[in-house]
């Protein structure tokens, strides 16, 4: 039986992963309006990936017989300095995802909720390789710098991401 304190933490973590959906797809549409598709698409994906965990986690809460309530997600900003400033942002957002997931995964672990903390463990797995990907991306555009040349190569890298919901299972 999974505790109505650790449903409600589920429930806020939904939270979010929406949020973090509207961060990212803010975050792409910055890059779509410097003419910066390939990182624009890369953000989108981003976003598209944190609905899935979203959805993940609402799946859970039903399938353990817990209520799911959904809460208002924030605006996210929109409007940014620089491309640096932005993947910065993303790296800062997905460290602050891997503590409340933490935070979740301790509280089923002192409530002895083996249930909770066995399905926490791929979100432990995805936030590792989140926040890797984040910040060799953060290094990255550190070393583009002002090179137009080396953005459009970066800008590039990032067009070839695609979405695999597959690999989110």
């Amino acid at each position: 039986m999974v505790s109505e304190k650790i449903i409600t933490l589920v429930n806020e973590q939904i939270t979010k992963e929406q949020y973090a959906a509207q961060l990212y797809l803010s975050m792409s549409a910055w890059f779509y309006a410097q003419d910066l598709e390939g990182i624009g698409n890369y953000f989108r994906v981003q976003s598209k990936e944190e609905l899935m965990h979203a959805d993940k986690m609402f799946d859970y809460v039903n399938d353990i017989g817990g209520q799911i309530i959904l809460n208002e997600v924030p605006k996210p900003p929109h409007e940014f300095n620089n491309a640096q400033e932005i993947f910065e942002k993303a790296l800062d957002h997905e460290r602050l995802v891997t503590k409340s997931i933490f935070n979740i995964v301790k509280a089923a672990n002192d409530e002895g909720d083996f249930a909770t903390t066995s399905f926490l463990q791929w979100f432990i797995n995805e936030q590792v390789e989140e926040e890797s990907s984040a910040s060799l991306l953060v290094t990255k555009i550190k070393m583009v710098k002002d090179n137009p040349s080396a953005l459009y190569l970066f800008d590039q890298e990032l067009a070839q991401r695609v979405f695999n919901p597959a690999a989110e299972n």
